[in-house]
């Protein structure tokens, strides 16, 4: 999906790309505050206000988190073929009208029902669609990019989520859910003008730089593996087993820390949890982006997923507003590069080409651990308690690292992968 050497250079100071991060950025701010974190403060509320279960809500939690990365995988080839604009629109319009619906729940078939109907929007204007973009418009300066457009998943956390979190307590689900069905949709709409398809569009390459064709970098940044042979490496393999346990221990503790706050304090303060992560994984991403044109990539990924672990230990054993919200800090820190890296990771070694089918396929399987993840430790705090729940996270994460040491050593290119 790359443009030819000779397209014309749009000259450095007006490189669109930057314009297309912007909007990716609002996208995630979007998806990210009103859906993936807002999960959290949806299952506090309707547990709270309609009698549900934790274990039921935090299964349609995970049915969610599984009909995304189903449709993910299924819009990939229209992704790589039609203007991508179009998917986010009518993502757009499908999330809105799921949060609608959301305030008129009050049985658990409407429960899993409406939680489907919004998986299918989150996946169309979620992460396949927006790394895609970043992955298509930067190559040289990519860890950068998408370091800058994924803080959009935490400060719509930051911003948006503390929004649903307030109108809910203050209006109720059944009154807040049109004015977050309202916003959902403005958000999307306004991204869409500078959310260009290709370099090409806009008659400019990636980076806005021509690369010299006999540069080894060159070579390494425009090669791709085709997606029958990267889905067979073992370098993906290993990958793949080490997202499932991170991003499934991630997503299952940050989908129950708003309750867990509740639960041991107060709901001010699980929100201020919640805050206090989102706030800190946006400091971190934007760290990490700059550091990982230095460094190991997947040496970095495997502390991070050794990091959260403690992080979830420490959550298991807070039981004051200081430890909470200091546990969540150090959470936040992890969550804010470890959902950046797994695009970073398989753009690097595979290419562009046939990135959204590969990173799709590679979604799919990883929201398997995703949609584990709630439900487990939902299931395991009405068995137990909280703490077993999130001790049991930390194991799961500490395995993900493990499996990420085993990746072997790395270089950013498709010939070391496929060895």
């Amino acid at each position: 999906m790359t443009a030819p050497a000779t397209a014309p250079v749009a000259p450095k100071n007006r490189f669109p790309g930057w314009w297309v991060v912007g909007s990716v950025f609002l996208l995630f701010v979007t998806n990210a505050g009103l859906a993936f974190y807002g999960l959290a403060v949806y299952l506090d509320a309707l547990t709270d206000e309609q009698g549900f279960s934790t274990t039921s809500v935090s299964l349609a939690t995970s049915m969610f988190f599984v009909i995304s990365g189903i449709t993910g995988r299924l819009i990939a080839p229209l992704i790589e073929t039609r203007d991508i604009r179009w998917v986010i629109g009518v993502g757009g319009i499908i999330s809105s009208a799921s949060l609608l619906a959301l305030g008129s729940i009050d049985t658990i078939p409407k429960l899993y029902g409406v939680y489907a109907v919004f998986a299918v929007g989150f996946a169309l204007c979620g992460l396949v669609p927006g790394t895609t973009l970043i992955t298509r418009w930067f190559h040289t300066r990519r860890s950068v990019a998408l370091s800058v457009a994924s803080t959009g998943l935490s400060v719509g956390g930051l911003t948006l989520t503390k929004v649903a979190s307030s109108l809910i307590d203050t209006r109720g689900l059944s009154d807040a859910s049109p004015i977050l069905a309202a916003i959902f949709l403005v958000l999307v709409a306004l991204t869409l003008p500078t959310m260009w398809p290709t370099p090409a569009s806009r008659g400019t390459v990636p980076d806005g730089v021509v690369h010299d064709a006999e540069s080894d970098t060159a070579a390494d940044l425009t090669a791709s593996v085709d997606y029958d042979t990267a889905i067979r490496t073992r370098f993906f393999l290993f990958v793949l087993i080490g997202f499932v346990l991170a991003m499934g221990s991630q997503v299952g503790g940050l989908s129950q820390l708003a309750k867990l706050g509740t639960e041991r304090i107060d709901r001010p303060t699980g929100a201020l949890a919640l805050s206090a992560l989102a706030g800190t994984s946006v400091i971190a991403r934007l760290i990490g982006g700059v550091m990982l044109e230095k460094m190991a990539i997947m040496k970095f990924t495997a502390v991070l997923a050794i990091v959260q672990g403690l992080a979830l230990v420490s959550l298991a054993f807070a039981d004051t507003s200081t430890t909470l919200v200091l546990s969540a800090v150090l959470f936040g820190a992890t969550i804010g590069n470890l959902l950046m890296l797994q695009p970073l990771i398989v753009a690097a070694a595979f290419g562009v080409q046939n990135y959204p089918r590969i990173f799709a396929f590679m979604q799919l399987i990883v929201t398997a651990g995703v949609a584990g993840g709630p439900f487990l430790l939902g299931a395991l705090h009405d068995a137990a308690s909280y703490r077993t729940a999130y001790l049991v996270g930390a194991c799961v994460s500490a395995a993900g690292g493990i499996a990420f040491a085993m990746t072997g050593t790395w270089r950013p290119t498709p010939a070391t992968v496929t060895a």
